[in-house]
């Protein structure tokens, strides 16, 4: 098979996937939006916790918030725990790497903030710390899976499953979704123009 027609494969696959999350995630995405704009409006801050691929998104998302996403706004309170190399180097080494993200929630997350865990295989054994190390500390929790949510989309309060396998698939809708509640989150809070986010 010619390099351009696995191509042509993969951006039709990726796109089916798209259309079929439209039919069936939108409500699910809603309520994410919905309780993260509760969060903020409260004075809460968001963060976000992933592994590989999840990580990268976790800081994209988080960029999107503390900077902006399309339209100049205020800034808006996120935290990648990704991010800082001490941190996740010494918890990791000197707790296990399964409490590399629980332990930033312990020392940076207060009741009324909201935390977003990422995992593709909804099995990531930190990332299911992390959201157990949330709720007893009054964090709400949304999480985003694949497949059929595992333990992680069954520990939060609310899951946006992808129903797919392909890890790279799942990621691509990933990444989406938090595209949109990015624009969701500026629509609400912001006053964006309704049209630019697809909104009413």
């Amino acid at each position: 098979m010619r390099m351009r027609e696995i191509a042509a494969r993969e951006l039709r696959e990726s796109a089916e996937l798209k259309l079929r999350c439209a039919e069936t995630l939108s409500p699910a995405i809603e309520k994410a939006a919905e309780m993260l704009v509760e969060c903020l409006k409260g004075g809460g801050k968001l963060l976000f916790c992933g592994n590989g691929g999840s990580a990268a998104d976790s800081q994209h998302i988080a960029a999107e918030f503390v900077n902006r996403y399309v339209d100049e706004r205020p800034a808006i309170g996120a935290i990648a725990l990704t991010t800082d190399t001490s941190n996740l180097t010494s918890i990791a080494n000197d707790r296990g790497y399964e409490e590399v993200f629980s332990r930033q929630v312990a020392a940076l997350g207060r009741k009324g903030d909201l935390l977003v865990g990422i995992s593709t295989s909804g099995k990531s054994p930190n990332v299911l710390k992390a959201l157990e190390e949330a709720r007893t500390r009054g964090l709400k929790t949304v999480a985003l899976s694949g497949r059929d949510g595992g333990p992680v989309a069954r520990a939060a309060d609310h899951a946006i499953v992808v129903p797919e396998k392909v890890t790279s698939r799942i990621q691509e809708v990933h990444i989406t979704v938090g595209h949109i509640l990015c624009g969701l989150v500026d629509a609400e809070l912001h006053g964006r123009r309704a049209p630019e986010y697809g909104v009413a």
